[in-house]
């Protein structure tokens, strides 16, 4: 049997196998020559200390051990081109794995996916990143994978209950993700890297005889005596199924309007809404590793700091080390801000969305919209910002030090925002409360973080979609609608999850109530 290992090492001892071979023997209390390999089954960093340290876990295996590399093998799939069809709406995380869940269970998924298949998405993203141009169907939110896939395909996940986290995970090394994410305890797998697993994921879904149609918006819901007979396209296609999942993401307004028109059940939901914050990646790591200089073996550090100011909770959000700040706008018209770092984390700078909790009161100018009416205030400061940084995609931006102090700053460094940023004083951007509380939350965070509050980070406004404004209830037990039958709400847009890894798990799960139901 292997001997199984547990202990803190230095960076350095933990990339090179010589000397965590070492190390490992010296815990063991063996010779270095006993051991033929060392297999790191987790990897966590500390950086509570001064000096950094890596946290590992895992097996040696002795000379006389027969040792063989475990390979991640993907499900079984069968052929289900003649099986009975469920409908997809949305080719995000979500609508993928319940896709793949479904097939496993002998059911043919035919995906509807508003945008375009990646390769042809990226002409739209340069579109937009470039020429302004902001095509409704295709960009950093809508298309094939998602948002997640010009997004940085971060997999780190809070809520373990949730389900499975580590079968998504093995799926998607099996689907062609680097096999090290099984070890970091914060896995992540880069936009560069993205986009070819979600198109190995559409090849085994067509290959089984699932269907993956693009450039397909659904338009229309049909429903008979409040059950769901299928859906109609932008196209005026006809799509006839008895069960639909519905998994557009956060940002399929037109959905959530077309739900309340129809007098679908639908809910206002709390979410946050604030700026994306760039640093230095140089200075975050200064602060996080309290270093001059980060060295070769340790990664670019991440930050997540938490404040209550005023009552409401101030946090940072989706926090790219090494990353670059990206337009994420759904309509011309509007000005929205996420960013997404490559799988090496190694640009010079680092950004992270820093947002205010909402409460349902602060709807109250818009509650004539009824459950929209948080997503009628997302969109009243989207559409602010675009009108005030010059009706373009440039965004609205102030140097931190010049925010908390209410001075519009002379001059905006270069970001890693392409289409560039307009100097504003972003109090303009939102309304009175969130601007106090960003203000004051900040200095709480330099107080947190020393070097962190400085006049050489640039806000970016807004970060506004961190999670749906709107859930679609369903029933706990079944997933389905509580009104419609048949029809199930999933995911992110239907906010049941929040990330790559819940998305994929909701799907899963939605997936398997219908193959449960019909059986």
């Amino acid at each position: 049997m292997p001997k199984e290992f547990q202990f803190q090492v230095t960076p350095d001892t933990a990339a090179i196998e010589e000397l965590l071979i070492k190390a490992v023997a010296q815990q063991l209390r063996i010779a270095n020559t006993e051991i033929q390999k060392v297999v790191v089954e987790k990897r966590s960093i500390d950086a509570r200390q001064k000096k950094v340290k890596i946290n590992v876990k895992g097996l040696a295996y002795l000379k006389n051990e027969r040792f063989e590399e475990k390979k991640v093998e993907l499900p079984h799939y069968p052929d289900v081109t003649h099986a009975r069809e469920v409908i997809i709406i949305g080719g995000g995380p979500a609508g993928l794995f319940a896709a793949l869940q479904l097939i496993e269970k002998g059911l043919k998924p035919i995906i509807l996916e508003r945008g375009k298949e990646v390769r042809k998405r990226r002409i739209d993203l340069r579109a937009l990143n470039i020429e302004h141009i902001v095509n409704e169907d295709s960009n950093y939110c809508f298309g094939e994978g998602g948002a997640g896939t010009f997004s940085d395909g971060k997999l780190y996940t809070r809520s373990k209950k949730r389900g499975d986290v580590d079968k998504i995970i093995r799926l998607l090394v099996g689907f062609g993700a680097d096999p090290e994410i099984l070890v970091e305890a914060h896995p992540h797998i880069g936009t560069n890297k993205l986009p070819n697993i979600i198109q190995n994921i559409r090849h085994k879904i067509i290959n089984c005889g699932g269907e993956v149609h693009f450039e397909k918006r659904v338009v229309d819901f049909i429903i008979k005596n409040n059950a769901v007979q299928g859906v109609k396209t932008q196209d005026q296609t006809i799509y006839n199924a008895l069960q639909v999942i519905l998994a557009t993401g956060h940002s399929a307004r037109d959905i959530y309007e077309l739900l309340h028109q129809k007098e679908i059940l639908i809910e206002a939901k709390a979410f946050a809404i604030g700026v994306r914050a760039e640093h230095t990646q140089e200075l975050i790591d200064s602060i996080q590793y309290s270093c001059d200089f980060r060295g070769d073996y340790l990664p670019p550090a991440p930050y997540s700091i938490v404040k209550q100011v005023n009552g409401r909770g101030m946090y940072s959000f989706c926090m790219c080390p090494g990353g670059v700040i990206a337009p994420s706008a759904t309509a011309p018209g509007e000005v929205v801000t996420n960013g997404w770092s490559p799988s090496k984390r190694n640009l010079k700078t680092a950004n992270s969305g820093i947002v205010v909790e909402l409460k349902q009161e602060d709807f109250k100018p818009f509650e004539k919209f009824g459950a929209l009416a948080g997503m009628e205030f997302q969109r009243s400061i989207e559409q602010k910002a675009w009108a005030l940084a010059g009706k373009t995609q440039k965004v609205p931006a102030q140097r931190m030090v010049d925010f908390t102090k209410k001075i519009t700053s002379t001059h905006i460094p270069k970001t890693s925002y392409i289409p560039g940023t307009t100097s504003l004083e972003l109090g303009e951007v939102f309304p009175d409360f969130i601007t106090q509380i960003l203000r004051e939350g900040f200095v709480h965070f330099g107080k947190s973080m020393q070097g962190y509050l400085t006049n050489e980070a640039v806000l970016h406004a807004p970060e506004s979609r961190t999670s749906s404004p709107v859930r679609i209830p369903r029933d706990p037990k079944t997933l389905e609608h509580i009104q419609i039958k048949g029809l199930y709400p999933c995911g992110e847009g239907a906010g049941y999850a929040g990330g790559i890894i819940s998305a994929a798990i909701d799907g899963e799960k939605c997936a398997l109530s219908i193959a449960e139901k019909i059986k």
